[in-house]
């Protein structure tokens, strides 16, 4: 049983429930249930309402596009997010044409968005895992993205599952207790 964290202060539920797991159930989600979640992420604020997030996603349903999806992802990464009900590539889009030619905020929107969605996810008994570890020239190959748009992480998103289905390594990373830095160290001045 993996053991719960020490909050120094007094956090909501939703947000001592989310972490990164690694062992999913099979359980397939809803196109609604998806849909859900991106529509959280729709609704983050973002500089001048730009919204500079896209998203590709599909369903372990070993379509082409799942397919794709899949082969984008580290070899380390693939191991165990084969098993996630859905895939989603999370895009920065960063164009800001009102008021320059870039949206220097662009990234801190796209993870406002990343952040709505996990939280929607929380409150759907849904878990999210956030991963670098993707090829972005694959990614831009195999989807044909507008040159203007930067892969950013790819999303595993489903529902806990048994770590027995993981191997040794992972199940010993799963139940590990998370930590974070203590808040005075965070904190500047």
């Amino acid at each position: 049983m993996k053991q719960r964290p020490i909050y120094s202060y007094p956090i909501d539920e939703v947000i001592q429930k989310r972490w990164s797991p690694r062992a999913y159930a099979p359980t397939p989600l809803s196109d609604e249930q998806v849909l859900t979640l991106l529509e959280a992420a729709r609704w983050a604020a973002s500089c001048n309402n730009q919204q500079p997030w896209r998203f590709i996603w599909s369903h372990n349903d070993g379509s082409e596009k799942y397919q794709k999806l899949l082969a984008c992802l580290a070899d380390g990464n693939r191991a165990w997010a084969q098993h996630a009900p859905v895939l989603i590539m999370v895009l920065n889009y960063p164009p800001y044409k009102p008021c320059g030619p870039r949206n220097q905020w662009a990234l801190y929107d796209l993870g406002l968005a990343v952040g709505n969605l996990t939280t929607q996810a929380s409150l759907m008994d849904l878990y999210v895992h956030n991963m670098a570890g993707f090829d972005e020239a694959k990614v831009r190959e195999l989807f044909e993205i507008d040159a203007e748009m930067s892969p950013v992480t790819m999303l595993t998103v489903g529902h806990l599952g048994d770590i027995s289905i993981l191997n040794d390594f992972n199940q010993k990373r799963e139940l590990q207790v998370q930590v974070r830095k203590p808040l005075d160290e965070l904190i500047l001045f």
